[in-house]
């Protein structure tokens, strides 16, 4: 009997980018555990790693924004169950770990977690949702960072 690769819900795609993501099959089963955690089901999630340009262009034709960001989520779903494809500035993600100075993985795994979070129903509009927000990052990222430990 050989062995079957199960199908994942998260996929991730590299556009005019490349870094090392490291234990993708961890992770993508970690980001799958995060949906039912926060009792939603997860029908698929694809993460397209990008570059500012690419992501500013996005923000700005879809959004009307003209600024830069991390992370763009688009939710399009059309049953309860949860279908995105999530679109991260990987030029942010840097300069955002260096200004934070913290490592560069761990900032990506906050922005991969805070797409989730947002398919999941959080906001940060406001400075109380932003709190809350941040709180569930830190959460997800102690629990991936303590099972990775173990």
């Amino acid at each position: 009997m050989g062995l079957t690769a199960s199908k994942s819900k998260v996929r991730f795609f590299f556009q005019e980018t490349k870094f090392s993501l490291t234990n993708r099959t961890e992770l993508k089963s970690f980001i799958e555990s995060m949906f039912k955690k926060e009792g939603k089901k997860l029908e698929s999630i694809n993460y397209i790693f990008s570059t500012d340009k690419a992501v500013l262009e996005i923000n700005r034709q879809f959004l009307s924004h003209d600024f830069y960001t991390d992370i763009i989520t688009f939710d399009l779903s059309e049953s309860p169950s949860i279908k995105a494809e999530v679109y991260i500035s990987v030029d942010r993600v840097k300069d955002n770990a260096v200004q934070m100075n913290m490592p560069f993985k761990q900032e990506l795994l906050r922005v991969l977690f805070h797409g989730v979070l947002h398919l999941c129903g959080y906001k940060d509009k406001s400075k109380f949702e932003v709190g809350q927000m941040r709180q569930k990052e830190d959460y997800y990222l102690h629990k991936y960072q303590a099972k990775r430990s173990t």
